[in-house]
């Protein structure tokens, strides 16, 4: 599951060899870094559920915040504009909204 996150982190590398690898990485796992949160505080729910996958036993039940079309791509823009009001890297600040959005 993660491995695959990491994969466009490393490749977008290439396109933008300037910036820190590890900041490519968090762009890429942002939304998994930010669900812990929302469960912690009650925002997003799961149930541990045996059996529901043959990989995790996590049965989510609602994650619109973190995972749904619209709040990936809200946190998308959010992580770019940042990254742009920060670094003022146009190009850079597009492919961390990107990897984000891609996640």
């Amino acid at each position: 599951m993660f491995i695959g996150h990491f994969g466009i982190g490393f490749a977008a590398k290439k396109a933008i060899p300037k910036t820190s690898l590890g900041t490519l990485l968090l762009a890429s796992q942002f939304i998994d870094l930010l669900w812990p949160f929302f469960l912690i505080f009650g925002i997003e729910t799961v149930a541990i559920d045996p059996g529901n996958t043959a990989f995790t036993p996590l049965n989510f039940i609602h994650y619109p915040f973190s995972h749904s079309l619209l709040g990936v791509l809200i946190w998308s823009l959010i992580f770019g504009a940042i990254y742009y009001i920060i670094k003022w890297d146009l190009k850079s600040s597009l492919i961390f909204g990107i990897l984000v959005l891609i996640h």
